[in-house]
């Protein structure tokens, strides 16, 4: 056998759906060429001149082997913070008082408009660095605190620059219809028109999207609104995603699923009757109990319907500076877990097999098996459920990435 990468005395979990909980195999080895998984299997099927034949050899001692991480839900791309408005809310202040009063969404866009690419990029790769630190190999990012062509684009090249300058494989998503700017006050289909006149055909002649997202609430656009935008990314052929029922229902995650979405986002407040339409799509629910525990939210997403009808669920960091500045997916979790009552074997599906359906990712990654990329991650740990259970610890101690062999940032 000529592989590039051989990790041996494994136990992987594969992620894949079967028999065993993890897709569990123990006493396991994995073979990596040219970036891609090769071969796996229990050690005793290992080829007898693999191990000397392999270029580079890591005994894993027993660990836990599992895919990279994938948060398929950031907003890491700004400038500024929110602290004071956590503050706020801690005072009394509601999410929508914040947002009404000129706070919120919009605060980040006057501070992302006054930074130039550099400094966007200067201040987003340490949150990216920190994500890495947790085993993420995949990230998807997304604009929308630019909120006009010139800023929404230099928010999308930053995103790939940060893909550029780590190893990590970053998505990006165009959220031009995220919140109305103040130049648009009163006049949300006019920016509406400008979303998709404009905005949109600028980022997709660029290639700077591979997808298309928006805000479906009181506070965001309405589903008419949305659904303009989605005929317009569906004109440029980009797949379309959707924040939805967050604060209140308008049954945006049944026009998105109506609309083939790779996911629906948030969901706290998503009609158990609707769960069958976006099974029968197969969209994705994605979770994010950091904006959940972060806003003090008491509605919960209706986890046992999505279970009962087989929805797809991922969990996410929702990486931003408002309603969750979060840069561990790990402890998403432990939240998804504790907060959502997912099961831990759930909660690693949402960020490995799932999250990567939820990007369109899944003939690529989010298992282990011969022909994904080998983006893999060596745990200081031996069974999964540590990896829900343990709040805080350093456990990522190797990550490959496409293959590519490094220590944990």
């Amino acid at each position: 056998m000529n592989w590039d990468t051989l990790w041996i005395n494994a136990r992987l979990a594969t992620m894949t759906v079967g028999d065993a909980p993890y897709g569990l195999m123990e006493d396991a080895a994995l073979a990596v060429r040219d970036g891609v998984i090769t071969w796996l299997g229990p050690m005793s099927d290992l080829p007898p001149d693999a191990i000397a034949n392999c270029r580079d050899v890591l005994d894993c001692g027993g660990r836990l082997v599992s895919p990279g991480l994938i948060d398929c839900h950031t907003h890491l791309v700004y400038a500024g913070d929110r602290a004071q408005e956590f503050e706020l809310r801690l005072n009394g202040a509601s999410y929508e008082e914040i947002a009404h009063a000129g706070g919120g969404i919009k605060s980040t866009v006057s501070a992302t408009r006054g930074a130039d690419e550099n400094t966007l990029f200067e201040q987003s790769l340490p949150r990216l660095r920190r994500l890495m630190a947790d085993g993420v190999t995949t990230v998807e990012i997304k604009s929308g605190y630019g909120l006009n062509t010139d800023v929404e684009c230099r928010m999308l090249r930053v995103a790939r620059r940060l893909g550029e300058a780590t190893p990590v494989t970053v998505r990006t998503s165009f959220l031009g219809a995220h919140a109305l700017p103040a130049e648009y006050t009163g006049q949300p289909d006019a920016y509406i028109d400008q979303v998709c006149s404009d905005m949109l055909p600028a980022v997709a002649d660029a290639g700077l999207a591979d997808a298309v997202d928006a805000f479906c609430e009181g506070i965001g656009f309405t589903p008419d609104q949305v659904e303009r935008v989605f005929q317009a990314a569906r004109a440029r052929g980009l797949p379309v995603k959707l924040h939805a029922e967050q604060l209140s229902n308008l049954r945006g995650a049944v026009l998105a699923a109506g609309y083939d979405a790779l996911s629906v986002d948030h969901l706290e407040f998503l009609d158990p009757a609707d769960v069958p339409q976006l099974a029968a799509q197969g969209t994705v629910a994605v979770l994010l109990p950091g904006a959940f525990y972060c806003l003090r939210e008491t509605q919960l997403p209706p986890i046992d319907a999505l279970r009962q009808h087989g929805v797809p669920m991922a969990i996410a960091s929702d990486c931003n500076p408002g309603s969750s500045p979060v840069t561990s997916l790990l402890l998403m979790l432990s939240m998804g877990c504790t907060l959502f009552g997912l099961t831990p074997e759930e909660a690693l599906a949402g960020v490995t097999r799932n999250a990567a359906t939820a990007l369109g990712l899944a003939d690529e990654i989010g298992t282990l098996a011969p022909g994904k990329r080998a983006d893999l991650v060596l745990w200081r740990a031996r069974s999964p459920a540590e990896l829900a259970y343990r709040i805080g610890d350093q456990m990522c101690d190797t990550v490959l990435y496409a293959g590519h062999r490094a220590p944990a940032p």
